[in-house]
């Protein structure tokens, strides 16, 4: 769509300008223009066949006849300019700007992959041979290109190639095209082309050197690796010499061992094709390839039977190889899923970790990472993944800051990308640094550095996205530590975290904690000291904290003068936040009093609404009633109409009764309403109905041996033979005593009685099992007329400052998952994730630090972080009280009275 408009639009920009000159001087300056073409090439043609078949002039593929039938089209256009010319003109004017505008945006953005193919495309239709060959070249060198854009390259330049020296160019392209992607085809071309040079020095050397190459990289792909080895095969028996026949049964052989598809028409070609007897090895390995091929076929079918670009089965048939552990097969499936899925990063980063810690072969390593952050160039994690591979592969230092440029250059999404790219070049560059010496080039090399990446993440960064990618400063943090611990320059590391306090750190208690233990360890007492009053003052967090702090520093250490300075400013400070916190406290009381008079407002009036609509219905009622009272006077011998049956509450009608009181038609097509009981016999009803309901018997003093359970799914039929074995694991039980409505439904709980209380202490245990896809509520078995004060409720509703509330997580969010993202920032002690009733994630979790420390340094992390496209929000934990139920007191009007519950209907 994209290249549909830019074409439109330089069409536009192509139309011919209206001027001054006449139509006749129009046709001469382009028959005129057409000319000087047409003579350039013609020129170019004898020159070339002049100078012979250098590559370099071979510009353009014009033959001599080809210029003489375009001179004679350029001497009818001078005479006579035709429809035809005066079209191809045109087009050719279009195309020429539309190939200076994509180089233009080109010049740009060099990472334009469509514009590329375009310029490509449009540039071969001119037949512009020199400029398709440099825009081909600069493509492949940003970008691998895919199977068909490598093939139409090959065609090209294999129909050009006259002499050795372009045979050789032809082989250098084939060289680089096996290794942008597992291409069965360009091997298959790879190796044709080869025979074709069979008769130059070294020639059959070549050709057995390509298939093998070809056999090793494709042959065991069980649907296109056929081919490989039949043109092989063809290959060698082509050469007619006895000693080559043992090469064509070693072809055989090796391919029969191997599991492909039409196994059988090859082992009935080598059967037809030897003259002796087949061995009873080759029988048995391919007796042993063809189960292996079964095991195979499930994958393979998947394959075949999805559309592009059929991840899943891929990762499916991935899983699979890995678990059998050949890593050649394992490599192969990772590239052909890779042919289909290159821009998928997730599957680049799986297949080179897995290349980094079972293969570690330096020049396979290498390749998949340099083509990963080819094809993915925005994905900072395989950039850090390639740094650190050439580190662990020794690759030298010039090209490891060169593949760190073109990172910086590779256009990331977000300003996040850039700290970790940078951190990550750091890390190498610190790990060269022998810090025994006190002054060393590597030295001097890390620390401009990282005034570089400071610079860089504020001129390029913060410009490009409007905000810091590093918030925290931990760049700068690290080389304050570096400066510190490996350096002893604490002055350096001073200055640093002056800096770091004035980016607006100065605030956040754990900023000051960090700098505090700088000094502790690497400094002195005076500026601990100082630090931590500094601290006091501009803390807004956890200002107790750093109190705390203080004062625990000079209980150990300080005289009695700097205690009492320590005690006099923390108390100061804190007496200021308590008066802080008291006025907002009563700000959002305010507001909730706001809240709950609106709230108030609005359910008044709904409760207006709601009688004056009854009212009005009432009304209606009447004067229907009056309407038909006078039907009656005049229509007695009409027969009485039951009305309609209405909805009893706790009660429904049987099939019988329903049958009965459905309307009759009358006369004129009315119903007569029947009587109905007034309110207080509903009541009664109501009541009479509720003393029908089953009881179950409880005894309270086996309350201590009994347990209630609730939330259970009401699809339960048996509930006690159900739920028995479950119990039954906590020791011996007594009796399960499920409730059941008086339709015989059961309601969802039940109670079950032990015969030890050690197992009911135990069976409190299973609280929020997964029981049929609900979890599961046991609780003790209390008397709440005894103990209305008695809660279940079992997490702290008070501050806790080593905990953390997690809130926007993906309802898809696992506990493993946020663990794995948690544990980055300390050690995780609990994870909960917050379910409702059903089991079902509510998108808010609940994680314990070991340390307050911890927990202050993820909430700095995590808050604002993105998980599964989602952005999730961090605080300490600090819940709400619970809702204490409704007094009656509260219920009562202004003049006194008891204003009753509104009573709903089924």
């Amino acid at each position: 769509m994209a290249t549909a408009a830019a074409t439109s639009a330089s069409e536009a920009e192509a139309e011919p300008k209206a001027g001054p000159t006449a139509e006749g001087e129009e046709d001469e300056v382009k028959a005129a223009r057409t000319r000087r073409k047409v003579l350039s090439r013609a020129v170019a043609a004898a020159t070339y066949k002049a100078m012979g078949p250098g590559w370099d002039q071979q510009e353009e593929g014009v033959s001599e006849s080809d210029g003489d039938e375009e001179y004679a089209m350029a001497s009818s256009a001078e005479s006579s300019p035709g429809e035809y010319e005066w079209e191809y003109d045109e087009e050719e004017e279009k195309n020429q700007l539309e190939i200076e505008r994509l180089e233009e945006q080109l010049s740009i953005n060099v990472y334009d992959y469509n514009c590329h193919v375009d310029l490509i495309r449009l540039l071969r239709l001119e037949g512009e041979l020199t400029k398709v060959r440099m825009a081909r070249q600069k493509m492949s060198e940003i970008f691998p290109l895919t199977e068909e854009l490598w093939l139409e390259w090959l065609h090209d330049e294999i129909s050009m190639a006259l002499d050795g020296l372009d045979r050789e160019h032809v082989y250098d392209l084939f060289e680089k095209a096996v290794k942008d992607y597992i291409c069965p085809n360009i091997w298959l071309e790879y190796g044709q082309y080869s025979v074709g040079g069979i008769g130059q020095k070294g020639g059959l050397e070549k050709v057995r050197s390509v298939f093998e190459r070809a056999l090793s990289s494709v042959g065991l792909h069980m649907t296109k690796g056929l081919a490989i080895w039949e043109a092989y095969r063809e290959f060698e028996s082509a050469i007619v010499e006895a000693a080559r026949l043992e090469k064509v049964h070693s072809l055989f052989r090796r391919q029969l061992a191997i599991p492909l598809f039409d196994m059988e028409a090859t082992f009935a070609e080598y059967e037809e094709w030897s003259e002796d007897p087949i061995p009873e090895s080759v029988i048995q390995n391919y007796n042993k390839a063809l189960q292996q091929l079964e095991k195979y076929k499930p994958y393979e079918e998947a394959l075949l039977q999805a559309e592009a670009p059929r991840l899943a089965e891929y990762q499916a048939y991935i899983d699979f190889e890995m678990k059998i552990g050949d890593p050649a097969r394992v490599q192969l499936i990772f590239e052909r899923a890779l042919v289909e899925n290159c821009l998928v990063p997730d599957l680049w980063i799986r297949y080179s970790q897995y290349l980094d810690r079972q293969l570690k072969v330096k020049d396979l390593v290498l390749s998949v990472h340099n083509r990963a952050v080819r094809n993915c160039p925005w994905t900072v994690a395989l950039w850090s993944r390639y740094l650190l591979a050439m580190e662990r592969h020794g690759v030298d230092h010039q090209v490891i800051s060169a593949t760190f440029e073109k990172a910086l250059s590779a256009g990331f999404i977000q300003a996040t990308d850039y700290v970790e790219i940078w951190q990550a070049y750091l890390d190498y560059l610190r790990r060269r640094v022998d810090f025994k010496q006190d002054s060393s080039k590597e030295l001097e090399e890390l620390r401009s550095a990282f005034a570089r990446a400071l610079e860089y993440l504020k001129q390029e960064v913060e410009e490009r996205f409007n905000e810091s990618g590093d918030p925290s400063c931990m760049i700068m943090q690290n080389w304050a530590r570096i400066e510190a611990r490996l350096c002893n320059n604490m002055q350096k590391a001073r200055e640093l975290w002056d800096s770091i306090m004035t980016k607006g750190n100065a605030k956040y208690a754990n900023m000051w904690l960090e700098y505090y233990n700088l000094e502790r360890a690497h400094g002195d007492t005076q500026h601990c000291r100082k630090a931590l009053h500094r601290a006091v003052q501009c803390t807004s967090d956890y200002p107790e904290h750093v109190c705390e702090v203080l004062l625990t520093m000079e209980r150990t250490e300080g005289t009695l003068e700097d205690w009492d300075i320590a005690v006099q400013k923390t108390e100061t400070r804190l007496a200021r936040v308590n008066e802080q916190r008291i006025k907002v406290a009563e700000k959002e009381a305010a507001l909730a009093q706001q809240e709950e008079e609106k709230a108030e407002q609005r359910k008044r009036a709904r409760a207006e609404k709601k009688a004056l609509k009854k009212k009005k219905k009432t009304r209606g009622a009447d004067k229907r009633k009056a309407e038909e009272d006078d039907e009656k006077e005049w229509g007695d011998d009409e027969e009485e109409q039951p009305s309609k049956r209405r909805k009893v509450e706790d009660s429904t009608p049987s099939a019988g009764e329903a049958q009965d009181r459905e309307p009759e038609a009358g006369l004129l097509g009315k119903s007569v309403p029947v009587d109905v009981d007034p309110p207080s016999k509903q009541k009664e009803r109501a009541a009479a109905l509720k003393r029908d309901v089953p009881k179950v018997p409880h005894d309270s003093s086996k309350d201590s041996i009994t347990v209630f359970v609730s939330n259970l799914p009401y699809s339960m039929s048996e509930p006690d033979v159900q739920l028995r074995p479950l119990f039954e694991a906590c020791g011996e039980v007594a009796e399960i005593r499920p409730i059941f409505s008086n339709r015989g439904d059961f309601r969802g709980y039940c109670y079950v009685e032990f015969k030890e209380e050690k197992s009911a202490l135990q069976a409190l245990e299973l609280d929020r099992k997964n029981v049929e896809g609900r979890p599961m509520f046991v609780s003790p078995c209390v008397d709440k007329s005894k103990n209305p004060d008695f809660k279940v409720f079992r997490y702290s509703t008070a501050l806790e400052k080593h905990k953390l509330f997690v809130s926007g997580l993906p309802f898809s969010c696992t506990k493993e998952e946020l663990e794995e993202i948690c544990k980055a920032h300390g050690t995780v002690k609990d994870i909960r994730l917050v379910t409702n009733r059903a089991g079902k994630p509510k998108g808010l979790a609940y994680v314990e630090y070991e340390s307050e420390s911890q927990a202050s340094q993820a909430v700095l992390k995590m808050d604002g972080m993105t998980v599964k496209e989602n952005v999730i929000k961090v605080a300490i934990s600090n819940p709400p009280q619970r809702k204490v139920p409704e007094k009656p007191e509260a219920r009562r009007a202004p003049g006194g009275a008891l204003v009753p519950r509104q009573i709903y209907g089924a």
